[in-house]
């Protein structure tokens, strides 16, 4: 059995990613943790709690940090919703964390779960860069970590160069980017290419008629609005479920390259922006073609 820890600043496809983790057989979920992010970590700690009382599971859920580790914190409820779920009358509210510190709790699973604990970090790294900063030992002793976030050739989607998770944390992600632990990462281009959402595909997912799907495309109605407005459709891309689906099943990507991957620092329009090098120590395994298909087959199967 595999273990996995997920940490999440659970927002609209945060909380899809979640449910499919959860139910699936595969797995051993050793911790959830929450980071600030797409919104306040208070709210995204009740949220993960909400989707794994919702799932019918007991996984212990902890709360991490509550900001970047030099910047500001800047979210986007704009898109997610003021909850970071749609704003679609969830309770959401009242709920208590796992006793225990998030950047404590990562490096005691890795010691616990030594060469064998998967990381799946699907929200700013801030909670990951601490655990790595308090105790370097751990780098070597992670199996694996599967990162939603950057984007590696295309535009971004906060700014034209910079993906969300890594804007909000540049610092945080340029140190576990850089710290030499075995990563996967799952851009924006990635995202765009195999996780997109149309009306037809939503329409597919809302007709297996079951909670789980009902509530995993009613958290989208912000994010659709906020597209409608924007663009004049409602496709979406949701990038969690994405890196969660190749987390739990790693045949999904087609084709991957290692690239020496760095952030930028700047605090202009460059901010968070991923600068990739063929040459020097590759630290980032970028996937460059995944199966829709797989992807969607697995995101599907959880949802009944």
């Amino acid at each position: 059995m595999r273990h996995i820890l997920i940490d999440t600043d659970t927002g609209s496809d945060d909380a899809v990613a979640l449910v499919m983790a959860l139910n699936n057989s595969n797995i051993n979920i050793e911790a959830i943790t929450v980071v600030a992010g797409n919104i306040p970590v208070e709210q995204g700690l009740q949220n993960a709690l909400y989707t794994v009382e919702l799932c019918n599971k007991n996984i212990p859920v902890y709360l991490g940090e509550s900001k970047p580790l030099k910047r500001a914190l800047r979210t986007s409820e704009f898109f997610h919703g003021q909850d970071g779920l749609g704003d679609i009358g969830l309770d959401l509210k009242g709920r208590k964390a796992t006793e225990g510190n998030a950047v404590d709790i990562i490096i005691e699973k890795v010691y616990q779960f030594e060469n064998t604990l998967e990381i799946v970090a699907i929200g700013p790294l801030t909670n990951l860069a601490l655990a790595v900063k308090r105790d370097p030992k751990i780098i070597s002793k992670i199996k694996n970590c599967f990162i939603m976030g950057g984007t590696a050739f295309g535009p971004g989607n906060i700014t034209p160069f910079s993906e969300f998770n890594f804007w909000v944390d540049p610092e945080a992600a340029a140190m576990v980017l850089q710290s030499g632990m075995e990563i996967t990462m799952i851009d924006w281009d990635a995202t765009k290419t195999y996780a997109w959402f149309d009306s037809k595909t939503i329409k597919s997912i809302n007709n297996l008629n079951t909670p789980l799907s009902k509530f995993s495309m009613d958290i989208q109605s912000n994010p659709k609005k906020y597209k409608k407005k924007k663009y004049g459709n409602e496709t979406i891309e949701l990038a969690d479920p994405l890196a969660m689906a190749i987390a739990l099943d790693p045949s999904i990507i087609v084709e991957s390259k290692k690239y020496n991957v760095n952030i930028n620092l700047s605090n202009k329009e460059h901010r968070g922006e991923n600068i990739l090098n063929e040459k020097g120590k590759k630290n980032t395994t970028i996937i460059l073609k995944a199966s829709r298909k797989k992807f969607l087959d697995i995101f599907k199967k959880s949802l009944k």
